[in-house]
C-alpha cells in the first residue's frame, strides 16, 4: 500500500490465487513427517518447526509436504498440538515480564499503562478462544499465577 504522505494510489489489485508447490528436497515425505513428530515430542512450537524445517531440511513450504495443511491443524490432528495457542502464551509470557519490572519499578507509569494493554489483548484473545471452543468455558487468566502457565 502507498504511504499516506504520497501522491499514489497503492497497489490493490486481484492477484493469482497461490499455488502450493513442492520445493526439491533430497528428503522423502515420510522422513520430513517423521521428523515433525520428533521436533514436537521435543517441545517445539509449530512456528519453531517450521523454521527448523526450512533453515535445516531446505522444505520451503511445508503444507506441500503434509497435504496441503497448516502445521499446526496438522500437530492437532495427530494430537501432538499444545494445549494453549501460541499467542496467548506469547501474550502472557509478556505480561510476566512487565509484571515482574513493575514489582521492582513501581513508579514506571508507562509500563503499567502498557501491562493494561498487554492484559486487555489476553482477555479479547480468551474472549475469541472460548468462543472457537479452543479454551473451556470456565477458563480463566490470573494475572498472579500466569507464571505457572509457562513452565
Amino acid at each position: 500500500m502507498a504511504k499516506i504522505h504520497s501522491k499514489k494510489r497503492g497497489k490493490s489489485k486481484s492477484r493469482k490465487l497461490r499455488v502450493i508447490k513442492k520445493t526439491e528436497s533430497k528428503y522423502s515425505d515420510k522422513e520430513i513427517i517423521e521428523k515433525i513428530h520428533e521436533l514436537s515430542k521435543k517441545g517445539m512450537r509449530a512456528s519453531e518447526i517450521g523454521m527448523f524445517m526450512r533453515d535445516n531440511y531446505g522444505v520451503g513450504d511445508i503444507r506441500a509436504f503434509l497435504g496441503g495443511k497448516r502445521l499446526v491443524t496438522f500437530l492437532k490432528k495427530e494430537n501432538i498440538s499444545q494445549t494453549y495457542p501460541q499467542d496467548i502464551l506469547d501474550l502472557i509470557k509478556k505480561a510476566v515480564t512487565v509484571r515482574t519490572h513493575m514489582k521492582k519499578n513501581k513508579t514506571d507509569k508507562h509500563n503499567k499503562v502498557k501491562l493494561a494493554h498487554i492484559e486487555s489483548k489476553i482477555g479479547r484473545l480468551i474472549k475469541y478462544y472460548k468462543k472457537e471452543k479452543v479454551l473451556p468455558k470456565d477458563w480463566k487468566y490470573d494475572p498472579e499465577t500466569a507464571h505457572l502457565l509457562l513452565k
